[in-house]
């Protein structure tokens, strides 16, 4: 089990829908930690992953898909877009 999984798997709270956390990949942490973990959370998932590659996950995932939704809430989006402009 590699550190990422070890982080998710001791935040089942925000997965809480998902049998085993462990074959969760990082787009869907990513999502779930900007989403709905506390800024804690999001600086733990910073220092595993580093912040560019959690911003170039953020920004490929919280891009419209071809059906115009994401599943990153508009407020999350739009402060994540600033955050990582300015730090990654």
């Amino acid at each position: 089990m590699n550190e990422l999984q070890k982080f998710i798997k001791k935040r089942k709270n925000l997965v809480w829908y998902v049998k085993d956390v462990t074959k969760l990949g990082p787009e869907s942490i990513v999502e779930h930690v900007l989403n709905y973990g506390n800024w804690k959370d999001v600086q733990e998932l910073i220092r595993i992953l580093g912040v560019k590659k959690v911003a170039k996950i953020f920004w490929k995932e919280s891009k419209p898909k071809r059906w115009g939704r994401t599943n990153y809430r508009p407020e999350i989006t739009h402060y994540f877009n600033l955050y990582f402009k300015k730090y990654a």
